[in-house]
């Protein structure tokens, strides 16, 4: 059962009824506005899914998540963290007496707070698919999945993401029979969802026309489970609504998104604290954001991906963050917002996701590369950017002093690499005014120390990444420039 939302003349009619697989039929839901125009409603489905490598959270973790998803909106959790072995490598295994008390105090919380827990098994690293052997990893994974049913689960998912084996007949059947064989022991199972293993568009096709794998999967797949992707990269935005048009059409069907931010498990040594990008503002049937192994931390992005979830049309990535971070932060909210400005994009061969880092130093930065010494506003951008180094330095100090202990032991290594890269910057500020008067003694001795300031930023990368291109590519620029 849930709700569908109907459009009636004047207002909107909220009934209860059944759902095909637990799903709204159809995402193109519409409210009206104060103004008369229709606006697209919440996403249906919206959530957290805890999906990333690496150490899985904490039970108190998990707990205090689904309290955040009550308070931000979210109305789903799906538990599907890659390093539970029972998860993945171990799929086939019943749960220790222990785990399973504590999955079962996750479901009786998340139901407390109006929460729908959804249970994930990933078993593509050595299911049987076919033959007698497929027919025993059906049963296994039903009995895996009853033993959660036993515990209050009525929503799950199977997912064969990351994974060699592009069997998409195959995972498409074992998928249809175990979702079809809950269903008829069960007549409240919920949703029924999964990932594939072409799971971008880039991957899904070659020049728009079905790759093997994704039409074999495609057209095998009931039409009652819900496909997740992660839109046209692993880890690459924006999302455009003409992009998830071109997605679906290839499917022949409409597709959830599983979005990879702030999830950094790819590259730990920075911090994912911008909000979520851009996303498509028309109706989706699900989304959940991969949040990173730091769940405090985390939830300035997931507070902003709330936002977009609850009113998409009208997502504001900027406005949300800046919210999210207030809220979260109280006294701490405008140090906060200056470190995490220097620590929302993340990129490296295949990934290119999140807003630019700090793009208020970044762009006076350029300016004044491009106007020094001699153009008009080349000493105004100086002493901005002076002043920009002393107020990131100051409240990075102030967040090392003032932060709870929990959260400072997940961030402290970018704090400090904060505090490094505007000493650097001041550095290299002095050393444009030394060139600039000829004070060849100082230029010496200032070209010295940015050098030895520029080897331990680098050096300290390998742990700590921030400002990459704000800080960072202004110090660089400064000190290979002859």
């Amino acid at each position: 059962m849930c709700v569908i939302r109907l459009w009636n003349k004047k207002r909107r009619v909220e009934k209860m009824g059944a759902c095909f697989g637990g799903l709204l039929l159809s995402s193109a839901v519409f409210v009206a506005g104060t103004s008369g125009t229709a606006s697209a409603a919440p996403v249906p489905l919206r959530g957290v899914i805890e999906g990333f490598y690496g150490t899985p959270w904490q039970q108190s973790d998990r707990l205090d998540i689904l309290s955040f998803c009550r308070a931000e909106g979210y109305n789903a959790y799906l538990y599907a963290p890659k390093d539970d072995p029972y998860h993945r490598e171990k799929w086939r295994e019943p749960y220790p007496a222990e785990k399973l008390s504590e999955l079962g105090a996750l479901v009786k919380a998340a139901k407390a707070q109006d929460v729908r827990f959804i249970f994930a098994v990933s078993p593509g690293l050595d299911v049987s698919l076919h033959g007698y052997k497929g027919f025993v990893d059906r049963q296994k994974m039903i009995a895996k999945l009853e033993t959660l049913y036993a515990l209050g689960v009525r929503d799950f998912a199977i997912f064969f993401d990351d994974i060699k084996d592009k069997d998409g007949a195959g995972q498409a059947v074992f998928l249809n029979d175990v979702a079809r064989e809950l269903k008829k022991r069960h007549d409240d199972i919920g949703s029924f969802l999964t990932v594939p293993t072409e799971y971008f568009y880039a991957d899904m096709q070659v020049d728009g026309a079905r790759k093997p794998y994704t039409d074999a999967f495609a057209r095998t797949l009931s039409p009652d489970i819900l496909v997740l992707y992660t839109g046209d990269g692993v880890a690459k935005g924006p999302l455009t609504d003409e992009a998830l048009a071109k997605a679906e059409k290839l499917y022949g069907r409409e597709l959830g998104i599983w979005w990879n931010y702030p999830v950094n498990d790819y590259m730990e040594s920075k911090l994912a604290l911008g909000p979520v990008d851009p996303l498509p503002k028309g109706n989706l049937p699900a989304i959940f954001f991969n949040p990173m192994k730091y769940e405090a931390l985390s939830k300035i992005a997931l507070a902003t991906g709330a936002d977009y979830a609850k009113d998409p049309e009208h997502y504001d990535p900027e406005k949300a963050w800046q919210a999210a971070i207030k809220e979260q932060y109280g006294p701490l909210a405008s140090d906060m917002t200056l470190f995490a400005a220097g620590s929302r994009h993340l990129e490296n061969d295949w990934a290119s996701i999140g807003l630019a880092d700090d793009p208020d130093f970044a762009a006076c930065a350029e300016r004044l590369l491009e106007r020094w010494p001699d153009r008009e506003g080349a000493k105004a951008d100086h002493k901005a950017l002076r002043q920009m180094a002393a107020a990131r330095a100051k409240a990075a100090q102030r967040l090392l002093r003032k932060l709870p202990p929990e959260q400072l032991e997940e961030c402290r290594p970018q704090l400090e690499q904060t505090v490094r890269l505007a000493a650097a910057t001041k550095t290299a500020l002095d050393l444009l005014q030394a060139q600039q008067a000829n004070d060849s003694q100082n230029e010496r001795r200032l070209q010295a120390q940015l050098q030895r300031e520029f080897m331990t930023i680098e050096q300290q990368e390998l742990e700590a990444k921030v400002s990459e291109q704000a800080m960072g590519a202004f110090v660089r620029n400064v000190a290979k420039r002859r």
